[in-house]
């Protein structure tokens, strides 16, 4: 006899409920382990998220969130419409694209090199010291750079004279600052992903080099052949979370290093300094928050194409 549709239905149903009871069960302790992380998520990453209402309503400290008088899209007129939000957009994802881009490769590069350094202590101290610009503050930076940089007695400038050239003022010089930040960024950060690569390239079976040694492969044929191939899984996550992020303009980056320097926001004002601004000038949350709405908005779009696009390339190495 044929069971109804419906009974059928509520007999899946009640199965399910079952084997999900069963699954708490038997791992309870592990997902006690996991609640401190939930929690954490839900208190700072899912209330937070109510915020966004502040971009569609005109927003006063004394009547709060929920009491503020709803205004829809007007706030993102103030975007829109000025001729600023076109510059900002570009020039972030433009300063970003070079991060990633550069950023990645010359950590690949250096993973590579460090993997064929024998010598165990010098490839100890080689790792330390690349790595180790990553803990130094944005504040710090802005001031080696500085040191580098100005006019009256900066390091790229004497040695400018010493050669009988002119010096140049740089920060008046808008068009050379997206190849400085980027050298800022990967000197930065490349020693940081440079570790990530290397400990998916020590990942790899030594059975692989030891068959291409057979053949006869040279250091670099396995390079290209195997190493490369192999952590392309690897590549292609750390480039997927790069793309996600690729509206967000690093704001102790940029502000720290170019602050209120109006000559250079042609190249290097992006959304983050640019809402900063707005708030900080105009006072207005609303305003601020509803640009904010727009960068978040472009990141999951972005993030959305470029994950479908590294399935298609490997159907493994998309992020959902």
């Amino acid at each position: 006899m044929i069971k109804p549709r419906e009974e059928h239905t509520n007999e899946t149903e009640a199965g399910e409920r079952m084997s999900f009871i069963r699954e708490i069960t038997k791992n309870k302790y592990l997902y006690l382990l996991a609640l401190p992380g939930l929690a954490f998520l839900i208190v700072f990453a899912y209330i937070p998220l109510s915020g966004h209402l502040i971009a569609f309503k005109k927003y006063r400290l004394a009547d709060g969130l929920w009491g503020s008088k709803f205004v829809g899209f007007d706030n993102f007129k103030f975007f829109f419409m000025s001729a600023d939000w076109y510059k900002v957009t570009f020039n972030t994802a433009f300063l970003n694209g070079l991060f990633l881009i550069f950023g990645l490769g010359i950590a690949l590069i250096l993973a590579l090199f460090l993997n064929e350094i024998r010598h165990a202590l010098f490839k100890k101290l080689a790792q330390s010291f690349i790595f180790m610009p990553y803990f130094i503050s944005w504040l710090v930076v802005s001031m080696m750079a500085f040191a580098f940089l100005n006019t009256t007695d900066g390091m790229v400038n004497h040695t400018l004279e010493a050669y009988g050239a002119e010096k140049v003022n740089w920060y008046l010089k808008a068009e050379v600052w997206p190849a400085f930040l980027t050298l800022i960024y990967v000197w930065k950060f490349a020693g940081y992903y440079s570790i990530i690569f290397l400990a998916a390239i020590t990942g790899i079976s030594g059975e692989y080099y030891e068959s291409a040694r057979i053949d006869g492969a040279t250091r670099f044929q396995q390079i290209i052949h195997i190493t490369i191939p192999l952590i392309r899984s690897v590549v292609i996550v750390l480039g997927l979370l790069g793309v996600g992020r690729i509206f967000y303009g690093d704001f102790g980056m940029i502000y720290g290093i170019i602050g209120d320097n109006s000559a250079l926001y042609s190249t290097t004002d992006v959304i983050d300094t640019y809402t900063y601004r707005a708030l900080r000038v105009l006072s207005d949350f609303s305003k601020s928050s509803a640009v904010v709405l727009y960068q978040s908005v472009m990141g999951l779009i972005t993030i959305l194409i470029f994950n479908q696009i590294a399935k298609k390339i490997d159907k493994d190495s998309g992020l959902f």
